[in-house]
């Protein structure tokens, strides 16, 4: 029996009657019948028949209560030792003792008084007055002790009674007062440690590093005070234990009494008990130790996350802000050398969020509790990290490409001054000789050569080659350029031709006469190659266009292609939602009849379990209700969109307000699991399940509404992908909007429905229009200075609810349920009147942040949201409530 346990129902311990033993008129001296039966001895005592009734009975019910249960079984023998006194006393004695024993009795045995008259009249006595004494054992009357050695072993009587066991009544008395006062300390120690783990378990990890480092070394300090408190309790057990065997260390040929054995049973068992606390107390502090360092690890994770995080999105920020590409060379170069100082300016942020996503793997390799939140992280350290380097390569390519144009634009142009000036210098007078023409010709040739070395010789391709940089600016300058280019090799092309003419040989002798005007010889011109056109619209240069019958053709054609496609896209998507609605009914219809119905059945409520019994509502909700609206009507309305697709998103605005069911059956669905959980391994389901011939269970298809309400937007979201910018796409994006808005709806009522704590009606604060976690800070005017600063940097997680009447602040609480996923609760702790409250929009410092305060600034709340556009959102819908109050008021 566990020693704890024995202390708790038994109220008597030695030091409550610590006065009455050591009277020592009852003792428990450790020796044991034949058959292993405790003794207690009455030895002589005065003053018996004085002692009080309620010291008799503490003294022997404290007696009683100390042999193991298996040896009080046996029953109790008890020695009356009244040699030295008179029948009277022995009569008391046997009297008080047949009135007043607790434990069971197998024999007594009276030592009757020595002298002659007594003993006598002692036998006398016994036999007119035996059944008197109403006790159910033998009473035997002894002469001497010689007579008891022949019922009991002298090894188990003490001194006094001719025996040889060594006793000593007040080394007796400490044993069992230390063996008590152990079993007390190692139940307060027990009970020390799991109060401090329960604290433990219950405790909430904090969000900052601070807190964690605080809090980790609050439970460090606690557990090495409660860990001395155990070795010292270990101690003292071994101490007790060595003063216990004390007899048989001294002498060997000593031997423990069976009380003693037992008393040494009991201190190993304590020590084991303590033994086994300690190892499950550590056992448990290593794991929470574990988890405090990994949430002080994350918590510095974090913290790092967010540092490196705002430093790499300013990086981006101003990654994005070099947009320029250059007008010029010198430009260009100038933004190249910026662009290499942001590069190196880069380089130490980039290797911190490098090295902390390598923390935050190392973290998840060592099975870190928070896996699902630091991998996120590490990837989106990674991906801000890959963006910036391929943003910044693309910028080098940008640049280097646009540095390449520049340079070539001006060698473009160069070379056109150059040509321009070439063809100044060639003096007329000279190039009219055959020789200074033909010098003229290999000038011009010598220069045309080096186009190539320039690659000007084909514009297109110079076009092609910087696509990606062509800015209108720089299209006009190059376009400009490459006119130049022309003109100047217009210009080479008629000077060529010219210089050709004179330098060609005469046919006949030059005559000293002026010669009569004739026309030279023709000749065909050589053909001048020009740089083909451009073909390209967005440069802006020339273009071949067809006529305007060709195009009306082709756009008719192509048109009409685009159409037959988009027929064809929103048939498909709308036979995928006809078909999977009728597969919808017909599986609302097999719940509802195979299930529902059977709960009636009298053949069946047998195997009903009673926690099901009448609650028929709790489980299905109103799923009857949704089956016969899709069956009767939004069903066949859908089917008649087969010809029709433009009617469809007329289905869904029709029926916004038929749809609204889903609310009321998404409201009932954390009752109808709860009863799952308690009643679905019942045989009534299985039996149902196999007369349905159904793969899944009834849970999985009670899913199929919610899993349903959430499709529709999906179907939506396809037609309207291929009916953009056609007839039709208004009524879509409002259809779509009009699901959103109750997917919405039905997902702030489910969080809704989970507020605790609220002592109002929250039917009566008006429309649901927003809810969602935050961190909040409030300072209070009225309030203690270092309180104020407390809830300046402390922030809350917060949950609110925003009512068209009132705004409500909750804790978010998570608890498990029957080992099954965690559900989310609204602890109520604060209520603001929409009618009183002003906002602030901006809070110096933090885009992220707005402040709500109440009576006239007396109460302020700083509420930061996770995203810029959620406190956008936030602050537009709070803005539309104090709008329509003002706009009420007047």
């Amino acid at each position: 029996t566990d020693e704890i346990m024995q202390q708790e129902i038994r109220p008597l311990v030695a030091v409550d009657i610590i006065e009455q033993l050591h009277r020592q008129f009852a003792i428990l001296s450790g020796g044991r019948g034949k058959d292993g039966a405790p003794i207690i001895t009455f030895p002589e005592f005065a003053g018996f028949s004085e002692i009080p009734d309620d010291d008799f009975l503490n003294v022997v019910t404290y007696l009683t209560s100390i042999p193991s249960l298996e040896a009080a079984s046996i029953g109790f023998i008890i020695i009356i030792d009244r040699r030295r006194d008179k029948w009277s006393a022995v009569k008391a004695s046997l009297t008080r003792i047949a009135g007043a024993f607790p434990g069971n009795l197998q024999l007594v045995f009276v030592l009757r008084p020595s002298r002659f008259i007594q003993r006598a009249i002692a036998d006398i006595g016994i036999k007119l007055y035996r059944d008197d004494f109403k006790m159910k054992v033998p009473i035997i009357m002894l002469n001497s002790v010689s007579d008891l050695h022949g019922y009991i072993d002298k090894s188990q009587l003490t001194r006094e009674l001719g025996g040889t066991l060594e006793y000593g009544h007040s080394q007796w008395i400490h044993h069992r007062t230390a063996i008590e006062n152990f079993a007390m300390t190692v139940k307060t120690t027990a009970q020390m440690l799991q109060t401090f783990g329960t604290d433990l378990a219950e405790t909430e990890l904090p969000n900052d590093v601070q807190c964690t480092e605080e809090l980790l070394s609050s439970h460090t300090n606690h557990h090495g005070k409660l860990k001395d408190e155990l070795k010292l309790a270990v101690k003292q057990g071994a101490t007790l234990l060595t003063c216990i065997r004390e007899p048989v260390t001294r002498s060997a040929n000593s031997k423990l009494s069976p009380d003693e054995l037992e008393n040494v049973a009991t201190v190993e068992r304590l020590l084991a008990q303590l033994d086994e606390t300690e190892k499950a107390f550590d056992q448990f502090w290593t794991k929470h130790h574990l988890k405090l360092e990994q949430c002080l690890q994350l918590r510095h994770f974090e913290h790092d996350f967010r540092e490196v995080k705002l430093t790499l999105d300013n990086l981006m920020e101003t990654q994005a802000g070099f947009a320029d590409i250059g007008d010029s060379v010198t430009r260009v170069e100038n933004l190249l050398k910026e662009q290499k100082h942001l590069e190196e300016k880069g380089q130490e942020p980039l290797e911190k969020a490098q090295s902390l996503a390598l923390q935050g793997e190392q973290l998840i390799q060592n099975n870190h509790y928070a896996v699902d939140s630091i991998r996120p992280k590490c990837v989106e350290l990674r991906r801000i990290c890959d963006d910036f380097t391929n943003e910044t390569k693309k910028k080098y390519d940008i640049l280097g490409k646009s540095l390449e144009l520049h340079k070539q634009l001006d060698k473009a142009s160069q070379w056109c001054e150059a040509g321009i000036y070439l063809l100044a210098s060639q003096a007329v007078d000279k190039c009219q000789s055959q020789e200074g023409a033909e010098t003229a010709l290999v000038e011009i040739e010598k220069f045309l050569v080096t186009a190539k070395e320039h690659q000007l010789s084909n514009p297109k391709e110079f076009y092609n080659q910087f696509d990606m940089i062509l800015t209108p600016e720089i299209k006009a300058n190059a376009q400009r350029i490459v006119q130049k280019l022309e003109d100047v090799q217009e210009m080479f092309d008629k000077r060529q031709v010219s210089l050709k003419k004179l330098a060609a040989k005469q046919t006949r002798p030059v005559q000293p006469v002026a010669p009569h005007p004739e026309s030279s010889p023709k000749r065909a011109s050589p053909k001048i190659t020009r740089p083909a056109a451009v073909e390209n619209t967005s440069y802006h240069f020339q273009v071949r266009r067809r006529g305007p019958a060709a195009q009306n053709g082709n756009h008719a054609l192509v048109q009409g292609l685009i159409e037959k496609c988009i027929s064809k896209s929103q048939s498909h998507i709308i036979n995928e939602l006809i078909e999977t609605e009728r597969v919808y009914v017909e599986e609302l219809q097999s719940i509802i009849e195979g299930y529902a119905s059977e709960m009636d059945n009298p053949n069946l409520v047998h195997l009903i379990p009673s926690a099901l019994q009448n609650k028929k509502e709790i489980l299905f909700g109103n799923l009857p209700e949704i089956y016969d609206f899709h069956n009767r009507i939004f069903l066949k309305e859908i089917e008649n969109c087969i010809e029709n697709p433009e009617l469809l998103a007329r289905c869904f605005l029709k029926r916004k307000e038929d749809l609204q069911i889903y609310e009321k059956y998404c409201q009932n669905k954390p009752r109808s699991e709860a009863l799952w959980r308690q009643c679905g391994d019942s045989i009534f389901f299985q039996e149902c399940q196999r007369k349905l011939d159904h793969k899944l269970s009834l849970d999985a298809y009670l899913l199929k509404p919610v899993q349903r309400i959430t499709k529709y937007q999906l179907l939506l979201k396809e037609m309207l992908k291929c009916s953009k910018n056609s007839e039709g796409t208004a009524e879509l994006e409002e259809a779509l909007a009009t699901m959103l808005d109750i997917i919405k709806s039905v997902n702030d009522s489910m969080h809704q429905i989970a507020i605790t704590g609220y002592e109002g009606d929250v039917s009566e604060l008006g429309k649901l229009l927003m809810q969602g976690s935050f961190n909040v800070w409030t300072d209070h005017k009225k309030g203690h200075n270092k309180v104020k600063d407390l809830a300046r940097f402390k922030p809350m997680q917060r949950h609110l609810f925003l009512y068209t009447k009132m705004l409500l602040f909750c804790k978010k609480r998570e608890e498990n349920s029957d080992g099954h996923e965690k559900t989310a609760s609204y602890s109520f702790k604060n209520s603001l009147k929409m009618s009183t409250v002003g906002i602030t929009e901006n809070v110096k410092g933090d885009n992220k942040k707005f402040e709500i305060w109440y009576n006239g600034r007396e109460e302020v709340y700083i509420i930061q949201a996770s995203s810029v556009e959620l406190k956008n959102t936030w602050i537009s819908e709070i803005r539309k409530v104090l709008t329509g109050q003002l706009e009420a008021c007047r």
